[in-house]
C-alpha cells in the first residue's frame, strides 16, 4: 500500500483539489452550490490526477526517461516495485473510474461535460503516452495550466451554476499558474536526464534561467488574480489584499529557493512546498470569494 500511495505522488494532488475549492466557492457566492456535484468534481479531478501520474510512471519507464541516472523520488515501475503491466492496468482502471464518476455530472451540465471529461482523460494519457506525448514536446505546462486551472475551476463552477463566468476563468488562471510551478520544480531537477531521454521539456529547450522566469511569472499571476476578482465583484477587497500579500511573500520565498537549488534534495523539498502552497492558495482564494 505504501508503494501505491507513493505512486499517486501526493505532492501533486493539490493541483486537483485547489480548483474545485475555488470553483465551489464561486458557486456558493451565487447561491448555487450543489454539494453532491462538488464532491463528484473533486473525485473526478483526483482520479484524473492519479491516473495521469500512473501513466507518467508507466510511459516514462517504457520510453527510457526513468533510468538509474535519474534523481528524485523513486518511480514504482523503474524501481521494480510494480510490474509495467500492472501499472498499465492500474492506469486504465483509475481512468475508467474517473469516466464513470464523471458521467454522474451529466445530470448537472449536460453533454459539454462529457466532452470535457473525455478530453481530460485523453490528455492525461497523452501527457507522456501516445504518438505525440505532450511532456516530451514542451506542452506539459500548457496541459497543467489548462486542465488543472481553467477547466477544473470553470467546470466545477459550471456544473453548479449552469453557466461559465469570467470570474471562474480568472480564478482558474491563478490556480493553474501555481499548478505549473509544481511541474517547473520537478523539471528543474531533471534537466540533464530528461535531455538524454529526449524529453524536451521547456527547461530542456530553454534552460534553467527560463524556468526561474516562468516560476516567477506564475507567482506574479497568483498575486494579481485576487485583485482582479475584486474588480469583477467576485471577492472581498480586504480579503483579496490579504491573499495577494501572502502570495507575494511566498513568491519571494519560493523564487529564492529555486534560484538557490543546487541538489536534487533542494528541488524535491521545493516540489513539496509548491504543492502545499497551491493547496493553501486555493483555500485562501476560496475564502476571499466567500467573504465577498
Amino acid at each position: 500500500m505504501r508503494v501505491w500511495l507513493e505512486a499517486t505522488r501526493p505532492r501533486t494532488l493539490p493541483a486537483a483539489v485547489a480548483p474545485v475549492f475555488v470553483g465551489t466557492a464561486l458557486a456558493w457566492r451565487e447561491g448555487e452550490a450543489k454539494w453532491p456535484a462538488a464532491a463528484a468534481c473533486l473525485g473526478f479531478a483526483l482520479l484524473v490526477q492519479v491516473g495521469t501520474n500512473f501513466a507518467n510512471d508507466y510511459y516514462d519507464f517504457i520510453k527510457g526517461a526513468d533510468t538509474s541516472e535519474r534523481v528524485g523520488p523513486r518511480r514504482a515501475v523503474a524501481s521494480g516495485l510494480i510490474a509495467p503491466s500492472i501499472m498499465r492496468a492500474a492506469m486504465i482502471a483509475v481512468f475508467a473510474a474517473a469516466f464513470a464518476l464523471g458521467l454522474t455530472l451529466l445530470a448537472y451540465g449536460g453533454w459539454p461535460l462529457l466532452v470535457i471529461g473525455v478530453a481530460s482523460i485523453a490528455c492525461g494519457v497523452a501527457y507522456t503516452g501516445g504518438p505525440y506525448p505532450l511532456a516530451y514536446h514542451g506542452l506539459g505546462d500548457v496541459f497543467v495550466f489548462v486542465f488543472f486551472g481553467l477547466v477544473a475551476t470553470g467546470a466545477t463552477a459550471f456544473v453548479q451554476t449552469g453557466e461559465l463566468s469570467a470570474a471562474a476563468l480568472i480564478a482558474g488562471t491563478g490556480v493553474g499558474a501555481l499548478a505549473t510551478n509544481i511541474l517547473v520544480a520537478n523539471n528543474y531537477r531533471d534537466v540533464e536526464t530528461d535531455a538524454k531521454a529526449g524529453k524536451r521539456t521547456l527547461l530542456v529547450r530553454w534552460g534553467r534561467a527560463y524556468g526561474r522566469a516562468q516560476f516567477a511569472f506564475a507567482h506574479a499571476l497568483a498575486v494579481t488574480i485576487p485583485l482582479v476578482l475584486v474588480l469583477f465583484g467576485a471577492a472581498a477587497g480586504w480579503a483579496a489584499l490579504f491573499v495577494s500579500f501572502i502570495a507575494a511573500a511566498m513568491a519571494m520565498r519560493q523564487g529564492n529557493r529555486l534560484a538557490a537549488a543546487r541538489t536534487a534534495g533542494d528541488c524535491i523539498a521545493l516540489l513539496g512546498s509548491t504543492g502545499r502552497w497551491l493547496a493553501i492558495y486555493g483555500v485562501l482564494l476560496a475564502g476571499a470569494v466567500v467573504a465577498g
